[in-house]
């Protein structure tokens, strides 16, 4: 594919030197990005910008590199072929490449079935605490506990897990994931409130399971 950067370029992230998911981005993203399409210095820019923070997201979910590398690949593949029609709105390239990965995660998620583990409430609890610590214990918890929570984040209509992932994992804030979800902020903190109502219904029927 023209213009896009070699896969070999995730490398290291996944050693795990990746920059943190919330790093800001330098003001010259808009023009790169309407760049982009016809000039592939400009998408290699934004790559290298992204990468490490896309794949950071992406193993922050699964805790599977492979997946996470996966993932990594992919996105930038589809936003490579997607950037003619990418308009510029607020939250910009940030929030939209994290919408990208969100979906592909859901794809990848719906076709790979993952082991369960026991007591993910407490991870749930992190989830909607909404306080500066939240992510830094979600972080902690998951790496005992990813299975149960993410097969019961699966569970969920795919607009839950892109809310849920975009607001949390991806650490965006309630107006950068409004706005990758192309609704309001209002409508997003709705659609926030009612996912964690439906993760809480997925893990309460899979301690019933078990």
């Amino acid at each position: 594919m023209r213009g896009a950067p070699p896969a070999t370029d995730t490398a290291p992230a996944a050693a795990g030197a990746v920059p943190r998911a919330g790093a800001p981005a330098d003001d010259d993203d808009r023009s790169l990005a309407e760049r982009a399409s016809r000039d592939g210095e400009a998408f290699a820019q934004l790559y290298r910008r992204y990468v490490g923070a896309i794949y950071e997201f992406a193993y922050r979910r699964s805790r599977s590199r492979d997946l996470a590398e996966d993932v990594t690949s992919a996105t930038f593949e589809k936003a490579l072929g997607a950037l003619e029609r990418f308009e510029w709105r607020r939250g910009g390239f940030r929030a939209w490449i994290y919408r990208i990965a969100a979906n592909e995660l859901t794809d990848q998620f719906r076709r790979r079935q993952r082991d369960s583990t026991p007591r993910a409430q407490r991870t749930l609890q992190a989830l909607g605490a909404g306080n500066e610590g939240a992510l830094e214990t979600v972080d902690a918890r998951l790496d005992a506990e990813t299975g149960r929570v993410m097969e019961a984040l699966a569970a969920l209509r795919p607009r839950y897990q892109e809310a849920l992932s975009l607001r949390f994992l991806a650490g965006l804030s309630l107006a950068e994931a409004a706005t990758a979800l192309g609704c309001s902020r209002g409508t997003m903190a709705v659609v926030v409130h009612r996912a964690l109502a439906g993760l809480r219904r997925e893990l309460a029927l899979q301690e019933v399971v078990a």
